[in-house]
């Protein structure tokens, strides 16, 4: 016990310092955990957002959208299809839709087709120069395509493609190709040697190696360039603009915003729809791959 200003004190007992001190613990604990929320908070804002906008937009009545008195951030006045029946009755949205996915489809199935086995052969083969090779390969994509399309312009023009699909087809995997290669290459040199060397002992050559031990447990490099192609083909306006004008032979990514986009005059209800419509299906698809996704540009494999 001690005196205090004429006051007797009796000193904590070790019960009570240990509650204290557990108290205090677990203040931090809440302050931590609350900041942890605040700031995941503040991320799930910035990432919903936007959709959250393309939908208000999307079925925003135009009398709504364009009374800057209304309140920005939800109905006013009853919700309409208006923007939505205007696509698809007044553009040919549903041809460049159609026209996109056919587009990215014939892009990863020659992407995969050239380079898994590149990726392989430069991994596994010992081939003389592959490391040299393979940087080459790799700075390749980093060439930008506003320095490539005036001279795959003519190029497309001499085979005959302009204005058609294929041109963009063709000129797709020349971007897609050299960036898979080196990523699936990576990716290969994780497989376990001693995987191939027991197949080739079973009386598998490189080929069978590849088709029945390597590719199974490369998944996740595989559908990682799959993701990769397929996102570049349906993301890209520069060639799409460049290599295509017929309106029904316009990938999405082209035909929205060069139809729907007169002049000053923007018809923000259907654009905003077009996106919606185009961006959230392949975002909700992306979300089931994602582990093997971050797996695969990690280079991660189980051996």
């Amino acid at each position: 016990m001690a005196v205090r200003e004429g006051r007797l004190e009796t000193a904590p007992t070790p019960l009570a310092r240990v509650a204290r001190r557990e108290a205090g613990v677990n203040r931090r604990k809440v302050l931590r955990r609350a900041l942890l929320y605040l700031g995941v908070l503040f991320y799930l804002v910035i990432a919903v957002f936007p959709i959250y906008w393309m939908v208000l937009t999307a079925f925003k009545n135009n009398l709504d959208l364009y009374n800057p008195n209304n309140f920005r951030l939800w109905f006013n006045l009853a919700p309409t299809w208006t923007h939505i029946h205007y696509l698809f009755t007044k553009t040919i949205f549903s041809t460049w839709l159609v026209n996109s996915y056919l587009i990215s489809a014939l892009t990863v199935a020659i992407t995969l087709v050239t380079a898994v086995p590149a990726g392989y052969a430069l991994a596994r083969m010992n081939l003389p120069g592959a490391g040299p090779l393979s940087i080459g390969i790799f700075l390749t994509y980093l060439v930008p395509s506003s320095l490539l399309f005036i001279p795959l312009t003519r190029l497309m023009s001499d085979l005959k493609l302009l204005n058609t699909i294929w041109a963009l087809v063709l000129v797709y995997p020349t971007i897609t190709i050299p960036f898979c290669t080196w990523l699936l290459m990576g990716f290969f040199k994780t497989v376990p040697m001693e995987m191939e060397e027991a197949a080739r002992v079973d009386g598998c050559g490189y080929f069978g190696a590849l088709l029945r031990i390597v590719l199974p447990v490369s998944i996740p490099g595989i559908l990682t360039a799959v993701i990769f192609a397929f996102t570049l083909s349906m993301q890209d306006f520069l060639y799409g603009l460049a290599f295509v004008a017929p309106g029904d032979q316009k990938p999405v990514t082209v035909g929205v915003p060069t139809e729907l986009i007169r002049g000053d005059v923007y018809y923000w209800g259907s654009l905003m729809a077009a996106a919606l419509m185009v961006g959230l299906p392949v975002a909700i698809l992306y979300n089931f791959f994602l582990d093997r996704f971050i797996q695969g540009i990690t280079g991660g494999v189980g051996k």
